[in-house]
């Protein structure tokens, strides 16, 4: 009985220890959780309990879409896990939104693809063109450079955040509406924010940077370590 009851004892803390990990997933606007799945599916091999969350990406606002997605991915994630973020373009903005006016139990680490951190130009120039807001719906409307830009009045980055930006575009006509270097989408400067542990570029675009390999292994690398393999300057 004395044996049995140690290797219980002893059988507790083990278990805790070997809790997963949780990664939740958030694609970018107008995209679906389709677009995470081949990162969603390293992350499974990896080991980490992964959540690719969808959530209606043109049909509410900012703040609508962080407080309806984010309670929803955190309760798929087991009890007690870390819990990490890897995101795609407004996905990081929905993380920050979220940050701002709540708090998460257990927060790891964030992985930022692309975000526009600093807003775009693309919506500076394009948001009264003719099915932009029906393209991109009410949260692509707040993503530009101004002063009302929801992503520069979210405060710094006050948890471990790390960024991958990239340098290609196969959209030659929204690139020349960006500063140079850019993904197409957003530019590499507009990537970063105040207060992140790290910074990379590498040569991918904005529409399918996630399914790129070395992204992926960024990813991994940065969830493990708090760093990026390759560090880019800042």
């Amino acid at each position: 009985m004395t044996i049995v009851l140690i290797a219980l004892l002893l059988f507790v803390p083990v278990a805790s220890a070997r809790t997963k990990e949780c990664v939740i997933l958030l694609h970018g606007l107008a995209r679906t959780e389709n677009s995470m799945n081949k990162l969603a599916r390293a992350l499974d091999a990896a080991g980490y309990h992964t959540v690719n969350q969808p959530y209606e990406s043109t049909q509410h606002r900012i703040a609508d879409l962080a407080a309806a997605a984010i309670p929803e991915a955190l309760a798929r994630c087991p009890r007690h896990a870390k819990v990490h973020f890897v995101t795609h373009s407004l996905g990081g903005i929905l993380v920050r939104q979220h940050l701002r006016v709540d708090t998460i139990e257990d927060l790891g680490r964030v992985v930022m693809l692309g975000p526009p951190n600093k807003g775009s130009e693309v919506v500076d120039k394009l948001h009264r063109v003719p099915g932009f807001k029906l393209i991109n719906g009410p949260a692509g409307m707040q993503l530009g450079t101004g002063v009302l830009s929801v992503p520069n009045n979210l405060g710094p980055a006050k948890f471990e955040l790390g960024i991958i930006a990239g340098t290609r575009s196969i959209n030659l006509m929204l690139s020349n509406l960006l500063p140079n270097p850019d993904d197409g989408k957003v530019s590499v400067a507009s990537t970063k924010l105040e207060g992140m542990a790290d910074h990379i570029t590498l040569p991918v675009t904005h529409s399918f940077m996630m399914r790129n390999q070395k992204v992926i292994e960024q990813v991994l690398y940065f969830l493990e370590n708090g760093f990026f393999e390759d560090t880019g300057s800042q």
